[in-house]
């Protein structure tokens, strides 16, 4: 290939994620701006002064899109989690995953529709099934909370529950298993890990969403509480900062 060829090559390909990069712009901003239902390719050419045909040279249909858009999400949030990771030592995976959970109320509040897409789920293209592209980018996000859980398991700090899996239980909890790259933990602390980050979970978008509003001027509190209990349940110590 020439040298000719190559720079056109070149060219063409920086034009392309140029091109990606503002259809993606555009569909969060209608996300933010509208909500799900306004992010469409027909929205999107318009506030791109394109055809609708035209976006279709770059994402085949609705659920490419929002995939995409999901998956970029993703990978923005586990970027922000993982630089609140890092301000801490690594010898101190309890301090870490403090802050990771901080870090991650903190963009919720600060992108409450971003939140919403890939949590709530009112668009159901934004699903992370295997296959999907947003699979891999949603399991990026969720390693960096679940690394943090496995080293405080490995420093035998993780309770196991008080009472035997149910076998229906265990059978569900394999997938993630599946996920720790060889590494062998048990069952009932993966366990202990998923209802964890269900406590976590449901304390963060219960105030993103603003279903406290009608009790609590200021939720911060609860989410410390919170976030001390589930630190205390992997074995962290949930003192000072």
């Amino acid at each position: 290939m020439s040298s000719t060829t190559g720079a056109r090559t070149g060219r063409k390909h920086r034009v392309r994620e140029e091109a990606l990069a503002e259809i993606l712009r555009t569909g969060r901003r209608l996300l933010v701006e509208e909500g799900p239902g306004a992010v469409t390719l027909r929205a999107i050419a318009r506030e791109m002064g394109m055809t609708a045909p035209g976006l279709y040279r770059y994402y085949a249909g609705h659920r490419d899109l929002i995939q995409a858009l999901a998956s970029s999400l993703y990978d923005e949030l586990a970027t922000a989690l993982t630089t609140a990771r890092d301000r801490h030592p690594a010898a101190e995976p309890g301090r870490q995953l403090r802050e990771v959970c901080r870090e991650l109320r903190r963009w919720a509040l600060d992108h409450p529709r971003e939140f919403g897409l890939l949590f709530a789920k009112p668009d159901a293209d934004a699903d992370t099934t295997p296959g999907t592209v947003a699979h891999d980018s949603g399991w990026r996000f969720g390693g960096v909370v679940l690394d943090l859980m496995v080293q405080l398991w490995r420093n035998g700090g993780v309770q196991p529950p008080p009472t035997a899996l149910d076998p229906a239980w265990a059978a569900q909890l394999e997938e993630v298993r599946e996920h720790l790259s060889g590494e062998p933990v048990p069952l009932d602390a993966i366990y202990v890990f998923v209802a964890c980050w269900a406590r976590l979970y449901g304390a963060v978008a219960v105030e993103a969403f603003g279903h406290l509003d009608f009790a609590l001027t200021d939720p911060e509190p609860l989410f410390e509480h919170t976030l001390a209990d589930i630190l205390t349940a992997l074995g962290a110590t949930p003192g000072a900062d």
